[in-house]
């Protein structure tokens, strides 16, 4: 089966304006433009008002993207006190590519925890030191715990297993298991009508753990033989499990005839070399289930999703038992002179459901073809054929629907077309079973039946995120008109002139021709570096969840791939949009490429230059990131593994407005410092020009407003505030130096952490001669803990009182939270308001530096808790927060 190509293209969009934006926003009505072909999840939801099913129902794709290292697996790591030396460590937890490792010795104390990434840092496995004449020596701080550390280590390593050697070094080094299978890699597959029968098959192309395979002996003329399976199907083994278990070696029944035997012998020993030259690793099956023994026995009846008809539910009978794992079964069928149709199951096969399934959950059972009863009803058919019914303990969890609801959707694969995904939505949900309906897929054929646990669905947006072609609906759900905001650059007024986009093409493939990847179109790897400075336009917290890096592949889709990113990953994406539209050099060799923001409704288009050479990428890189204001290294084709060497995370927000905002006066440095002229400028008051931008326009009457962390400040005020805050650079930024270190920037707990400035503001009723006061007094934005409030009882305080009462309701820590173990954690919830839940922190094992990464919606979501305990636990957090701030931040 042919799968459709990546390439789709795209309706050229001519725009007409008879009058100069200057910069700003200008409605545009499509209904005079023609309709894109790209289809967007996002809109396509939005349209429709409906939502997505969660991704974690979608337990195979989680599995797949879990790390090949696993808790408790033993590896040898270089002590930092003496690089020279080494020592045994434990694997904790993995995220991605960092492990969080803990030295044999310690036992359970969690203190000398450490993360490290596999990349970068020198990690052997066990053994490795014997090897290579390297010394082995515990840390310094514990090596008096022990006597005799050979005897301890001989009693560690006991039946422990150690990191695998090649996922610590060579080409697969860091690598997710997912990844671990190539192209080319050789497997054996189980027989779909014999369990006793394995054949080897290539892997022809692995989509996020999708894989084609191709029986060994068939060539490319054979495509349409090709099989689809996710890596981790049971019927998966590694080259040479039949032979280990007694299990023949033979090519499919169906296939034996397209080559003679000689030649599928000869096939087979191929398939041993090549697999022998690249072996797979074994930790591509670590997460195989071994398949449950059953309790089924020959003559038993039970119920089945047909293998064979569409939508249809239909009594089979088991009409042989292999073995304890493997059964057949048969569709019951009287008609005369028709061939049987069977299947071969184990307990764990999906569409397999006790009698009476369809009556309990108000679906229709099909009549056995034949059968002469007018209504047919099990109690009768199985008196009348003398059987019984399979008893219910047969079939695990039937009733589980892990999550899915009507309405919701994902994507899933074309039953009749195993290379085809399509866009799908949920039309009925009964236990463990999906109707699902296929858009883009003609009618009748457009609908299906899948398990809960089918491996042939995926969340939305996996597709896009495999660089996979998805199947869109046939009709677009919108005809309404719609309008599109279109930034224009800021530029002087001119005669008015027809504006016409300049036509780009978007049906370039994503994958890269092997042949030029090094080629100076290509680029190779650009980094995101999470831990430089993010500046005023980019949410931190949303430049954490980017990948480590884009590429490599040809440079402006590389590039294209990058600022599309960072554009959703700002606070205010059009602003961004327009910045990046600004972006020129006369020496850069460039294409255009049209890239759009949403934001509040509103969709944005511009056209951006982006260079096509792989020596001007870097130059490129540094002046987008000067451009927005952040680290010159915050996304680099250079690795800031530990520390960049700008020293960002020590800067305050304002050294990079200060010297690269095109908005920012240079004339007023800090009193004290010499001009560019040399001389002493007058020290001049801070602060004073930061009154009139966080003057609220509306009042909220309610008490406090709670911003999760890393959320853009008063995001839902109006236009003129929005305009307002980007003018001014960033939320709690001045435009000047500022003596005050203790900016969230400085201190790398976490990406989402929340900025004092940011998540802490005022928000108390007013009385209108009380705001008429402070607007006139110039009132400077608050940095109080919520606890102020909660002592005045949301009164607000006046005059010298206000610095008096928050000196008061500020939280003094004895120790560095970050160094909180549990029972610490656990002490200080005793000691709030919310002692009742201290209990759930000691359950999930929650020490200092979890404490400060939580946020009011993962309380909600992780504690299970009502809004209003919620908050209250949030306050005392943010205490905590401040605190550390105000007292660790240096």
């Amino acid at each position: 089966m042919q799968s459709r190509t990546l390439e789709q293209p795209l309706a050229l969009t001519v725009v007409t304006s008879h009058c100069p934006t200057n910069g700003k926003e200008e409605e545009v009505n499509t209904d005079s433009m023609e309709e894109e072909a790209e289809f967007s999840w996002e809109e396509y939801m939005e349209e429709t008002g409906t939502t997505a099913a969660p991704h974690t129902t979608f337990r195979h794709v989680e599995i797949s993207l879990q790390s090949s290292f696993q808790p408790g697996m033993k590896l040898e790591v270089a002590n930092k006190s003496s690089p020279d030396t080494y020592w045994v460590a434990t694997i904790i937890t993995t995220c991605g590519q960092l492990l969080l490792l803990r030295f044999s010795g310690y036992g359970e104390d969690r203190k000398a925890d450490f993360w490290c990434d596999v990349m970068t840092a020198e990690l052997h496995p066990v053994g490795w030191c014997a090897q290579n004449n390297k010394t082995l020596m515990p840390p310094e701080a514990i090596k008096e715990k022990y006597n005799d550390w050979t005897e301890f280590l001989i009693q560690d390593l006991t039946g422990s297993r150690t990191a695998p050697a090649n996922l610590l070094e060579g080409p697969l080094r860091g690598k997710n298991t997912v990844d671990l299978v190539v192209e080319g890699s050789v497997l054996e597959l189980q027989d779909v009508s014999d369990p006793f029968l394995y054949w080897p098959v290539r892997v022809v192309q692995n989509v996020g753990g999708r894989l084609r395979l191709r029986y060994s002996g068939l060539s490319e003329d054979h495509q349409a033989q090709d099989t689809w399976l996710f890596y981790l199907d049971v019927r998966l083994r590694p080259l040479g499990w039949a032979l280990e278990n007694r299990l023949a070696l033979e090519p499919p029944t169906e296939l034996r005839c397209l080559k003679s035997a000689p030649d599928w012998q000869h096939a087979l020993e191929d398939a041993r070399l090549d697999a022998q030259k690249s072996p797979l690793p074994l930790e591509v099956f670590k997460d195989h289930v071994d398949l449950p023994k059953h309790s089924f026995k020959a003559g038993m009846k039970l119920e089945m999703v047909s293998p064979w008809e569409q939508l249809q539910i239909c009594p089979v009978s088991v009409t042989k038992v292999y073995n304890e794992v493997y059964f057949q079964v048969a569709l019951d069928d009287f008609s005369v002179e028709t061939k049987p149709r069977f299947v071969v199951c184990h307990t764990n096969s999906s569409g397999i459901l006790p009698v009476q399934w369809s009556l309990k959950n108000g679906v229709g059972l099909e009549r056995p073809p034949g059968y002469e009863g007018q209504d047919f009803d099990w109690a009768d058919y199985l008196k009348q054929s003398g059987t019984e019914a399979a008893p219910d303990a047969c079939f695990p969890d039937t009733w589980q629907n892990r999550g899915f609801a009507k309405d919701m959707w994902l994507e899933a694969v074309n039953p009749r077309r195993p290379a085809e995904v399509c866009v799908a939505q949920i039309t009925l949900v009964r236990g463990r079973l999906l109707w699902l309906r296929l858009e883009g897929v003609p009618k009748p054929l457009s609908e299906c039946i899948v398990d809960v646990e089918s491996m042939d669905i995926f969340p939305v947006g996996w597709c896009e995120a495999n660089a996979y072609p998805l199947t869109p609906p046939l009709k677009p759900v919108c005809q309404k008109q719609k309008k599109i905001a279109v930034v224009q650059p800021e530029k002087p007024l001119a005669p008015s002139q027809p504006v016409e986009t300049t036509p780009v093409n978007h049906c370039l493939p994503v994958t890269v021709d092997s042949g030029s990847a090094n080629g100076r179109y290509c680029c190779s790897k650009i980094f995101v570096n999470h831990r430089c400075f993010s500046g005023p336009y980019l949410n931190k917290g949303r430049i954490a969840e980017l990948p480590q890096a884009v590429g490599p592949g040809k440079c402006t889709l590389v590039l294209r791939e990058l600022l599309s990113m960072l554009i959703n990953a700002a606070y205010k994406p059009g602003r961004v949009l327009k910045e990046l539209q600004e972006l020129e050099d006369q020496s850069w060799d460039c294409q255009e490429e049209t890239l759009k923001a949403k934001y509040k409704g509103k969709t944005y288009r511009s056209t951006i230059r982006i260079v096509r050479l792989a020596d001007q990428i870097s130059d490129f890189c540094r002046k987008v990131c000067v451009k927005l204001q952040c680290c010159p290294n915050l996304f680099s084709p250079v690795l800031v593994a530990d520390k960049c060497p700008k020293n960002c995370s020590l800067q305050t927000k304002t050294k990079y407005t200060y010297y690269y905002g095109k908005k920012r006066k240079l004339s007023k440095p800090m009193g004290g410092e010499e001009t560019a002229e040399g001389e002493l400028a007058k020290p001049t008051r801070r602060r004073k020009k930061r009154k009139a931008i966080f003057v609220q326009k509306k009042r909220r009457s309610s008490a406090v407003d709670y911003t999760p962390a890393g959320s853009p400040q008063d995001s839902d005020e109006g236009e003129e505030d929005e305009e307002m805050a980007l003018q001014s650079g960033s939320e709690g930024t001045s435009s000047e130096p500022r003596e005050d270190h203790t900016d969230a920037s400085s201190v790398e707990v976490t990406s989402s952490r929340p900025r004092r400035a940011a998540t802490l503001r005022r928000a108390v009723s007013m009385g209108n001669a009380a705001g008429s006061q402070e607007a006139s007094g110039g009132r400077r934005r608050s940095t109080r803990s919520l606890s102020a409030y909660n002592q005045n009882k949301y009164q607000p305080p006046k005059g010298q009182d206000m610095q008096v009462e928050e000196e008061e309701s500020q939280l003094v820590l004895d120790r560095n939270p970050l160094e909180w173990s549990i029972d610490e954690v656990v002490q200080f919830i005793n000691s709030t308001d919310c002692a009742s839940l201290a209990n759930i922190f000691q359950e999930q094992d929650i020490d200092g530096q979890a404490l400060l990464l939580l946020t009011l919606p993962t309380v909600q979501e992780c504690m299970d808790l009502k809004l209003g305990p919620a908050i209250k636990l949030c306050h005392q957090i943010e205490r905590v927060k401040v605190a550390f701030y105000r007292q660790y931040a240096n």
